[in-house]
C-alpha cells in the first residue's frame, strides 16, 4: 500500500499568526499554523474500513499501539489521534506521558490545546449571531465600531467581519511589539483588553490595502472577537460556552492551558529547549496571553473536538440544524485562492477526500493540533501532541499516513 505522501506535491506554509518580533523575545509563545497539504492517495479499496458499530470501537480500534512508535520517533511527549466517522469516533489512540519526568500517561480522555484550530470556532460563533440576527457578514468595522469610527484609519473602515474572518482585513503577521507587551501585562477584564486592542490596532497603517491580499494574521480574529463582544455585550468566552460548548454538549473544554496550575490532571505544553522538549508549567506562561482567545486559546478533549468537527462535516453534507445551510456555505467556501482560505478553515481539494477537505492546524508553540475534515466522505482526522514545530507537524503527516490508507477509499 502506498504511504498518503508518496506522490504528493508537498508544501508545508508557516503562517506566523502573532509571531513574535525582535523586542518580544522574553516570554512569547505564539499561534503558529503549520499547513499539511496531503497530494493524492492511492489506496488499496480492500484494506477499507467502513460502517464500524460504534459500541466495537474501544475494542476493535484502538490506535494505541500505531501511535507508541510515531511518538518515539519524533521525540515527543505524547501523541493522541482520532478517526470520526459518520459522526462517530471510530478510532482513538494515546501514547506516552503528560510531561516529560512525570508518570502520568497521556489518556485519550485528556485536554489538549488547539491553538489556531479555536479560528474555525469563532468563525461558527459568528455564523451563530449572524443567525440570530445580531451582526452581518458585512458589518463594517465603522459600523461594528461606530464609537471610534472617527478614529480609525480610514483604510479600514470598510472592512468586513467576512474579511476579519478569512484574512483579507489587511493587518500584518505581527502584532506590533507595544501593544504586544501590553497584552501580557494588562490585567483588565479581557473584553475590556480586546477593545483596547481593536483601538489600538485599527488606528494604525495597514500592512497590505485590505480587502487585496491574504496575510495570515491573529489580529483580525481577535478583533473579530472584540466586533462580537461589542455586539452583544458579553465576553468572547462566554459567548463560545453558550453558542459552541453548551449546544454541543463540549464539557471538556476550556481556555488556556489544558493542565489545572501546580497539578498534571492535563498534559502541558513542551518548549524547545538546547536538548530537546522542556515541559512548561501550567499558567499564563503557558500560553499566549489571554486575549488572543479568539485567536487560538480553546483547549478540548478529543472526544469533545470531535462534536464540532462532527457538526461542520455534517453541515457541509447538509443534514445539520446547528447552523442554516447557507450558514455552512458562506463558513466553508474558500475566499481567496492562494492559499484557500475560508473562514477559520483552509479549503482545499483533495481525492483522498473525494473532493474539498477542510483543514487547519493550531500551535501556541508548545502544543500541536491537526484537524482534517472530508465531507464527501463523512469522516474526519485529528492529532494532537503536547510538543510543537517540525517534529510535530512531522508526527502528524505520519499518523495521517497510516490512518488515511485505512480509513478512505477511493
Amino acid at each position: 500500500m502506498n504511504h498518503p505522501c508518496a506522490r504528493a506535491n508537498r508544501w508545508i506554509l508557516l503562517l506566523c499568526a502573532a509571531s513574535l518580533c525582535a523586542a518580544c523575545t522574553t516570554k512569547t509563545p505564539t499561534a503558529d499554523v503549520i499547513v499539511i497539504e496531503f497530494g493524492d492517495t492511492e489506496v488499496d479499496a480492500a484494506d477499507a474500513v467502513f460502517g464500524v458499530d460504534a459500541e466495537e470501537v474501544e475494542a476493535a480500534h484502538s490506535l494505541d499501539e500505531m501511535l507508541e512508535p510515531i511518538r518515539l520517533a519524533h521525540g515527543l511527549p505524547g501523541l493522541a489521534a482520532a478517526v470520526l466517522f459518520e459522526g462517530n469516533i471510530v478510532a482513538v489512540g494515546a501514547a506516552g506521558r503528560r510531561k516529560l519526568g512525570d508518570e502520568a500517561a497521556l489518556t485519550v480522555d485528556d485536554r489538549f490545546h488547539l491553538g489556531s484550530c479555536t479560528k474555525a470556532m469563532t468563525a461558527t460563533l459568528a455564523a451563530r449571531l449572524v443567525g440570530a440576527g445580531v451582526i452581518g457578514w458585512e458589518t463594517t468595522l465603522a459600523q461594528g465600531f461606530a464609537h471610534i469610527a472617527d478614529e480609525m484609519n480610514v483604510a479600514y473602515r470598510d472592512v468586513t467581519l467576512v474579511d476579519l474572518l478569512s484574512h483579507r482585513a489587511g493587518f500584518a503577521a505581527d502584532i506590533p511589539a507595544d501593544i504586544w507587551g501590553q497584552l501580557w501585562s494588562d490585567p483588565r477584564p479581557v473584553a475590556e483588553l480586546r477593545a483596547w486592542f481593536a483601538q489600538e490596532m485599527l488606528t494604525l497603517g495597514p500592512s497590505v490595502t485590505p480587502q487585496t491580499q491574504v496575510v495570515y494574521s491573529n489580529a483580525g480574529f481577535m478583533i473579530a472577537g472584540a466586533m462580537l463582544e461589542h455586539a452583544t455585550g458579553r465576553s468572547w468566552e462566554a459567548l463560545i460556552e453558550e453558542h459552541l460548548f453548551a449546544p454541543l454538549e463540549m464539557t471538556n473544554c476550556g481556555f488556556g492551558t489544558p493542565a489545572t496550575v501546580g497539578t498534571v490532571d492535563a498534559p502541558w505544553g513542551h518548549a524547545e529547549g538546547a536538548e530537546g522538549a522542556v515541559p512548561v508549567a501550567p499558567g499564563p506562561g503557558g500560553d499566549n496571553p489571554r486575549a488572543l482567545g479568539p485567536a487560538g486559546t480553546v483547549h478540548c478533549s478529543l472526544a469533545d473536538w470531535a462534536k464540532f468537527a462532527a457538526v461542520h462535516v455534517a453541515g457541509a453534507r447538509q443534514s445539520s440544524d446547528f447552523l442554516s445551510a447557507q450558514a455552512f456555505e458562506t463558513l466553508h467556501a474558500p475566499r481567496t485562492l492562494d492559499p484557500p482560505f475560508a473562514l477559520g478553515w483552509l479549503a482545499l481539494s483533495r481525492s483522498w477526500a473525494g473532493g474539498i477537505a477542510l483543514h487547519h492546524t493550531g500551535s501556541n508553540t508548545m502544543f500541536y493540533a491537526d484537524l482534517w475534515l472530508a465531507p464527501a466522505r463523512d469522516i474526519a482526522f485529528m492529532v494532537v501532541t503536547n510538543r510543537a514545530g517540525p517534529t510535530a507537524s512531522a508526527a502528524a503527516e505520519a499518523v495521517y499516513g497510516e490512518l488515511i490508507p485505512v480509513w478512505v477509499t477511493q
